[in-house]
C-alpha cells in the first residue's frame, strides 16, 4: 500500500468468531464468510480485516490451533478469489506466521506485537502491521481504566512500540497506528481521544482507528448494537477529517459514501 498517495481508505471487518460483540456467529463457515467479503468489496471496501478472536471487554481467549482453523482456510479462499488486501487481526505469533503464508498483506495486532515471538513474526516479512494500544487485556480492559493524561500515555505506549518494531527490524514504512478506541478506556477518555487526535500525528505515522458500533456510541446516543450506524458514521467522518487515514467499519456502503464527502471536502473539488 503506497502510504504517500493513500488518501483515505475503508477497511471492512469479517469476524469469523461465534462471540464478537457486533456479528458473532454470522461468517464463521468459509463460504458464508467468503459471501460477506464478496459484499464488502462490492460495496467498495477497501481492505478486508479477519478476525478469528473476539476482543469484545470481557471476552476469553481462544486456543492457538481453533484460531489458525477460523482464520487460515478464510484467507487462503478470499485471496484465491479477489485480488485484495487483506489484514489479520492476531495477536498470536504463529496466527501471524500462517497468515503471511497464505497471504495477508497487514497483520493488525490490539497487543503491539508484545507477544513473545511477535516482533520476529512479522520482521521475518515485508507485511505491513498495526499496533494498538490497549489497557490490559480484553478480559478485564473496561474495569476501571485510568491514565493521568490518556492522549500522552497512549501516544508513549505507541511510540515506544514503534521503537521495538523497528529495533527488530520493521521499517516505519510498514507501521500504523490505533490509539484503541474502546480498548482500556471510559467513555471520557474515548472522546478524549478522538478530540485531540490530531496529536497523534507527531509520531509521524498514519492512523487507523476503528469506533463502529462501539460502546462509545451507543453510551451517547442511547441505542442498542444494531442502530448505531448514524452515531458511528459521525465518529468515522469526524476521524477522517482529523487525519485517519484506514476507517475500520462493520457498515461499509454508508461508510464508503461518508468517505467521499470527507475526501471530496478535503481536496475541495468533487473527486
Amino acid at each position: 500500500m503506497n502510504k504517500q498517495t493513500l488518501p483515505l481508505w475503508v477497511m471492512g471487518i469479517l469476524n469469523v468468531t461465534p462471540d464478537s460483540f457486533s456479528d458473532g456467529g454470522r461468517h464463521q463457515s468459509v463460504d458464508k464468510a467468503v459471501d460477506h467479503a464478496a459484499r464488502m468489496l462490492d460495496e467498495g471496501a477497501d481492505i478486508l480485516d479477519i478476525g478469528g478472536e473476539s476482543t469484545r471487554p470481557g471476552s476469553e481467549a481462544v486456543a492457538t490451533e481453533e484460531e489458525l482453523q477460523r482464520v487460515v482456510p478464510v484467507l487462503e479462499a478470499i485471496k484465491q478469489r479477489f485480488d485484495v488486501y487483506v489484514s489479520v487481526d492476531t495477536t498470536k505469533p504463529e496466527v501471524m506466521r500462517a497468515a503471511i503464508g497464505a497471504g495477508a498483506d497487514m497483520i493488525n495486532d490490539v497487543l503491539a506485537l508484545q507477544a513473545d515471538g511477535a516482533l520476529a513474526a512479522v520482521a521475518g516479512s515485508n507485511v505491513e502491521v498495526c499496533v494498538m494500544h490497549m489497557q490490559g487485556e480484553p478480559r478485564t480492559m473496561q474495569h476501571e481504566p485510568r491514565y493521568d493524561d490518556v492522549v500522552c500515555d497512549v501516544k508513549a505506549f505507541l511510540q515506544r512500540r514503534v521503537a521495538a518494531c523497528e529495533a527488530a527490524g520493521i521499517t516505519r514504512d510498514r507501521i500504523w497506528l490505533d490509539p484503541g478506541f474502546g480498548f482500556g478506556k471510559s467513555m471520557r477518555h474515548n472522546y478524549q481521544l478522538l478530540q485531540r487526535m490530531q496529536a497523534f500525528h507527531e509520531l509521524q505515522l498514519p492512523l487507523l482507528v476503528g469506533m463502529s458500533r462501539k460502546s462509545m456510541i451507543g453510551h451517547v446516543t442511547g441505542r442498542d448494537v444494531s442502530e448505531r450506524l448514524p452515531g458511528s458514521l459521525a465518529a468515522a467522518t469526524i476521524a477522517a477529517l482529523k487525519g485517519a487515514r484506514i476507517i475500520r467499519v462493520h457498515d461499509v456502503k454508508e461508510t464508503v459514501d461518508a468517505m467521499r464527502v470527507v475526501a471530496a471536502t478535503l481536496e475541495g473539488e468533487y473527486l
